[in-house]
């Protein structure tokens, strides 16, 4: 690339981010890899709180459209009108707005943009977890240390887990594998230390509900049996008639959710004993039917049945 290309290319990507992963003949997006991805996702999430919103979308939104121009119209004549960017952004958020939240989170990027297929994989999970019982149940085994972290090689270990269940594992080498892990990092690392903590990787590995973030348990509703008997199932995943090991972590870490937005091991150790002391449980740290329904009366803000 001579000198004159590469002041038009800098030039393009001055004016239009999204311009030079465009094909220059067909205008379709090229491929990206999975460092490429992560510069788009920096580029347009730019106060780094993990989402494309406000502003930032109706730029990316402009910028990804007036990128496919065949010509090289200035940005003042290849912009959308007001009520395009409306239209538009409305189509757009239908189509890739998956949990309705009007944003965009890496995940819903990912699903939009043609990247590695080996590194989409890493974001295309089968299934969301059904619970964070089987988070924890992760967390657990990748923690292998139990630093209370999941730091690079145990990250690492994780993706390689994923790549050979999809049966991708040999197609990608060890360095490519390091690539997509410090990728990784560098998208979920929110505070930047070089590891997840668990907030962190519950981005990563998102649970499908927090079930206890149903307006039933934020006081709009009377608390039923029924209510109460569907938490106690979710969580009593080998019905012993007890919550208890992964399936407490998982129901602690639910609730530690809705009052803390970032958390660690530490929070959830502390959280635990705080919880557990308040509702007398039994001493080896089980819950059971009744503890379970004094925690979600408070948490719901009503008085138990015999005071109603």
């Amino acid at each position: 690339m001579d000198a004159q290309q590469q002041q038009k290319v800098h030039i393009e990507k001055a004016q239009n981010f999204m311009r030079q992963y465009r094909d220059p003949e067909s205008r379709e997006l090229k491929k990206l890899s999975a460092n490429q991805f992560m510069d788009v996702w920096s580029h347009y999430d730019g106060d780094g709180n993990g989402y494309i919103e406000g502003t930032e979308l109706d730029g990316f939104l402009k910028e990804f459209v007036s990128s496919a121009n065949t010509s090289d119209l200035g940005p003042e004549k290849a912009s959308l009108t007001d009520e395009m960017l409306v239209e538009l952004k409305a189509c757009f958020m239908e189509a890739y707005d998956d949990n309705q939240d009007g944003k965009i989170d890496i995940r819903e990027l990912a699903q939009l943009l043609p990247m590695e297929e080996n590194f989409l994989l890493l974001f295309r999970f089968d299934n969301p977890l059904e619970s964070s019982v089987e988070f924890m149940k992760i967390w657990r085994e990748y923690d292998s240390d139990n630093s209370g972290y999941i730091e690079a090689d145990e990250l690492k270990n994780f993706l390689r887990d994923l790549l050979k269940e999809a049966k991708k594992i040999n197609d990608v080498s060890e360095d490519k594998l390091i690539e997509y892990t410090d990728t990784m990092l560098r998208v979920f690392d929110a505070n930047k230390d070089g590891r997840l903590q668990l907030s962190e990787m519950a981005k990563l590995l998102p649970v499908k509900e927090n079930f206890l973030c149903r307006q039933v348990f934020k006081g709009a509703a009377k608390l039923t049996k029924d209510d109460i008997e569907k938490v106690f199932s979710l969580y009593d995943r080998d019905n012993n008639g007890s919550i208890e090991n992964e399936e407490l972590r998982g129901f602690l870490k639910d609730l530690l959710e809705l009052v803390k937005k970032d958390y660690d091991a530490q929070d959830l150790n502390e959280f635990e004993e705080t919880i557990l002391r308040g509702v007398g449980y039994d001493k080896e740290g089980k819950i059971s039917r009744k503890e379970l329904t004094m925690i979600l009366l408070a948490l719901a803000k009503q008085p138990p049945e015999d005071e109603q």
